[in-house]
């Protein structure tokens, strides 16, 4: 019972973090997951079928609000659905070791990516208007959509989360987009690439039902909460919580992997 109620706890932390930061709640459910004992490929599966309910439940909040671009939501969602399900396949694969070591590079270079996008946006500040805009419409045109829903498709099948760690500074990076806007549009992406992962780890045996569920549900409640408060806050405070988050995640990654 005392585990149930660290599971339920457990999922609602990462609804609140998916809703404040658009990244699915998998970077928090994995290494939760891992803690409580269950392989790495039982962790990434188990937080794909979570996140499928944490994802839906901020997606839908944010629709009431009107704060979703569904046609932004569909053009990334396509090529990361299909990423998501064959990288789900190949997932097993993966020595434990390896997949946790490249889980945490990957969290450092989301912060880096981040920290481009604010220089990037200083430097945008100093040119002429139009400029800058005829540079966006190239860049977001096709290519950057495929590029950044591939990626994020990619990272939700091989490490359980909903790509939102690679999908929020992408957008910001490649799309231009705000960062609440990126958030926003990445959980919504994250609700079709996370049922592809979760379908394929679902064929392949990998899913621990009763424990996703259970964190869904309270992810659930934690998405909910948070949505409401995100366009609230100020773009610096989501930004910096974000990074530190990342990288206090890293770290627990690091050392999981250091002590298998």
């Amino acid at each position: 019972m005392e585990n149930w109620l660290l599971l339920v706890i457990s999922g609602l932390i990462a609804g609140i973090l998916a809703g404040l930061l658009g990244i699915g709640g998998g970077t928090v459910l994995v290494p939760i997951l891992l803690a409580f004992g269950y392989t790495p490929l039982q962790a990434v599966a188990t937080s794909s079928l979570a996140i499928v309910i944490t994802a839906t439940s901020g997606t839908i909040q944010n629709w009431r609000m009107g704060y979703i671009d569904f046609k932004k939501v569909i053009f990334l969602a396509l090529p990361a659905a299909v990423t998501a399900y064959f990288s789900a396949g190949i997932a097993k694969f993966i020595p434990p070791r390896n997949q946790l070591v490249a889980f945490g590079i990957l969290l450092l270079f989301t912060i880096y990516l981040v920290e481009l996008r604010k220089k990037l946006s200083k430097k945008q500040e100093a040119e002429n208007e139009q400029n800058q805009q005829d540079r966006e419409s190239k860049i977001g045109s096709i290519i950057a959509p495929i590029v950044t829903g591939g990626l994020a498709g990619m990272l939700a099948g091989i490490f359980g989360v909903g790509g939102g760690v690679i999908m929020v500074p992408l957008q910001m990076l490649l799309l231009a987009e705000p960062i609440k806007k990126a958030i926003q549009t990445s959980l919504g992406v994250i609700v079709i690439s996370s049922i592809s992962s979760a379908s394929r780890h679902a064929i392949e045996g990998n899913i621990l039902l009763a424990q996703g569920l259970i964190l869904g549900f309270g992810g659930l409640l934690g998405a909910q909460l948070s949505t409401r408060f995100l366009p609230k806050l100020p773009d610096q405070i989501v930004s910096l919580t974000f990074r530190v988050g990342l990288a206090i995640l890293a770290a627990y990654i690091f050392w999981k992997a250091y002590n298998l």
